[in-house]
């Protein structure tokens, strides 16, 4: 099958590109893939493959390959091409990642062969951290293994959006369809659970070259695609940079007192001269004066563009801070969500002081829960209280100073990070930003509430909430809540209250008014301030929900954005957002503080319910109508949501 057919390029008979023919200044979209799977699987022999019928090797790379084969008495190893150190080609194994480059008329390629061994685990997740389509290959003898779920999970979790299922090794099987067809079955039913879009099959066998280039006359059965031709026609997306303009800062270029740069990369999006940016963490907004580089000014910067801006006002930023655009900034934040693959022989340990590298930002972290563990064979969450050697679960990660962070769906760069051992200097693990967290946070608002005091560090609990869980015998839970005055919050908080407590569970009652009178009294209710008192709410539901309380707070809080805010310092599950709704004629009757009336007479002001707005959150919320029910089938509705009968 010629590869060539929808070329616009002149291309040799072989329907390959050789070297010498390449065009200077010739235009062609670049896809980058990884081959993955178990080990010896056939993923160097494969790469040699292409390589080879590609010629895209020297002269003395082929010599070196046949003296070697001549030194060994064997035939010629194809794998060795890819197998570069020298432990590899003694072992026959692939180790390191090893990147290589070719090319055909319609497309040019750089390949990152992953080594398939457990131990290795972590070098295969370097070599896929920027593949737009990943290679899962299966020997066709031993079928899907765990190494090739944990692979294929993987290149999930990167967001790598196609797989090519490469069924090998299918002359050892006697080219046996039924044999193939078992296998896709099987490999289609475990990615079902992933979060890929494209799932293409294709058997070959990269020792015979069968299906790599030219359709096999071994297998009459299988009308598809060869490999080649479907990586010079699968749809290459953009990368994974929808975030917005971001430029973390990594130097401050300061030769005299009259120039003050900072140099960086553009991580993604783009950048002209004159927009307006906005400087994190702090917040402050200015324009960009100027975009410079080693070949003079230009006008614009965009993703991968390494230059120096200078901006309109004199402005305080050092490496680890960001530049980016005000009407979508990246989530500021000290506590985040992520999926963990632990790369380290140490396990993790909660609670203990690791070093965390995002961008140009390095700062302290400590990992604050385990929340499950993935099984890569059938990819249950199973409970975890840690993560040993190439396992990967969620966690909730705590940093001593903001990071500023978009979902890793969206954007790679700053949706990702790495957790170093400071004792050993180790890289212990990979980390991908889930969406849910970050959107739970407004950035151009928590840019300001998450910084905290300087010269000060966040200390691990004396006692940590999983301990204070077992001796109380529950877990601890906050919830949450909501409605405008006269809803019923203060009554159903006190009666669910009284419940759980008859019922043996430690309890603490958070009281909008109570706050007010004491840690809250400073605040009024203007927008700022209605914000600042619920961020101090939850930080003290927080507080007490670490001890192990089950937290029950009853708050107005009538924003979205703030209650989605406290929300996000609590682990998934923790948090339920209970709103309790009221017709207004009744909640006028009640009046159980007088305030509409005082609203009516004119005494108070943007009264919530009143001439205020209550936004209402997502279907997830439990709206109860405490018109319609009584206060006792109200708390009922609750412990079942929360507690699911079992508290």
């Amino acid at each position: 099958m010629s590869s060539t057919k929808n070329s616009t390029t002149e291309a040799p008979q072989d329907g390959l590109i050789h070297p010498e023919e390449k065009t200077a200044g010739e235009t062609m979209d670049l896809l980058r893939f990884t081959t993955a799977g178990s080990v010896d699987d056939g993923k160097s022999t494969l790469i040699g493959r292409l390589l080879f019928d590609s010629k895209s090797i020297f002269e003395d790379q082929l010599d070196a390959l046949e003296q070697t084969a001549v030194n060994r008495g064997e035939a010629v190893n194809l794998a060795l091409l890819t197998d570069g150190l020298r432990a590899e080609r003694e072992q026959g194994i692939t180790i390191d990642v090893a990147y290589r480059y070719f090319a055909t008329p319609r497309r040019k390629f750089i390949i990152a062969d992953t080594p398939g061994h457990e131990q290795y685990t972590r070098n295969m997740v370097t070599g896929a951290s920027t593949a737009d389509l990943a290679i899962i290959l299966i020997d066709a003898r031993k079928g899907v293994l765990t190494q090739s779920r944990r692979h294929a999970f993987i290149s999930s979790l990167l967001q790598i959006p196609r797989l090519v299922l490469a069924v090998n090794k299918m002359d050892l099987v006697d080219y046996s369809r039924d044999r193939f067809e078992e296998i896709v079955e099987e490999f289609r039913t475990f990615s079902k659970h992933l979060d890929v879009e494209e799932v293409t099959s294709i058997p070959i066998s990269a020792l015979k070259g069968d299906n790599i280039v030219n359709s096999s006359e071994s297998m009459p059965w299988y009308d598809g695609p060869t490999l080649l031709h479907h990586l010079e026609h699968v749809r290459v997306d953009a990368r994974k940079t929808q975030g917005g303009f971001r430029f973390p800062v990594q130097y401050v270029i300061r030769p005299d007192q009259d120039y003050r740069g900072f140099a960086g990369r553009v991580v993604s999006g783009s950048v002209q001269r004159n927009d307006e940016v906005m400087l994190l963490p702090a917040g402050q907004k200015t324009t960009i004066k100027a975009i410079d580089t080693p070949d003079g000014p230009v006008g614009q910067a965009s993703t991968g563009d390494s230059v120096i801006l200078r901006l309109g006002d004199e402005m305080d930023l050092s490496r680890g801070d960001m530049i980016v655009h005000g009407h979508h900034p990246p989530a500021v934040t000290t506590r985040f969500e992520a999926d963990l693959c632990w790369m380290n022989g140490t396990a993790l340990q909660i609670g203990r002081n690791y070093v965390l590298m995002h961008t140009t930002n390095t700062t302290a972290a400590v990992v604050r829960a385990v929340h499950h563990r993935i099984d890569v064979d059938s990819l249950s969450r199973d409970p975890a209280s840690t993560l040993a050697l190439n396992e990967i679960g969620r966690i909730s990660i705590e940093t001593a100073r903001p990071v500023f962070v978009d979902p890793y769906r969206k954007n790679s760069a700053t949706g990702s990070f790495i957790l170093v051992d400071p004792e050993t200097n180790v890289t212990a693990a990979a980390g991908m930003i889930r969406a849910e967290t970050a959107a739970k946070r407004d950035s151009a608002q928590s840019a300001e509430s998450a910084i905290k005091s300087p010269n000060t560090f966040w200390d691990p609990w004396n006692i940590g909430r999983e301990e204070r869980e077992k001796r109380n015998g529950h877990r601890a839970r906050v919830i949450w809540l909501t409605g405008v005055s006269g809803a019923g919050k203060t009554t159903i908080g006190r009666a669910l209250e009284r419940k759980l407590w008859d019922a043996g569970i430690k309890t603490m009652l958070l009281d909008g008014d109570q706050v007010r009178h004491g840690l809250n009294g400073d605040l009024g209710f203007s927008t700022a301030d209605r914000t600042e008192n619920i961020r101090r709410a939850a930080e003290v539901a927080r507080l007490f929900y670490e001890h192990g309380n089950v937290v029950i707070c009853s708050f107005v809080s009538p924003n979205r954005r703030d209650r989605s805010r406290a929300a996000s310092l609590f682990p998934d599950g923790a948090f339920t957002e209970v709103h309790l709704h009221c017709d207004p004629e009744t909640r006028q009757q009640r009046d159980p503080k007088g305030l509409y009336r005082k609203a009516r007479e004119g005494k108070i002001k943007s009264l919530t319910g009143y001439d205020a707005e209550y936004e209402l959150s997502g279907p997830e919320t439990l709206s109860i109508k405490t018109d319609r029910i009584g206060v006792d089938e109200a708390v009922a509705q609750i412990m079942k949501r929360v507690f699911k009968d079992n508290i």
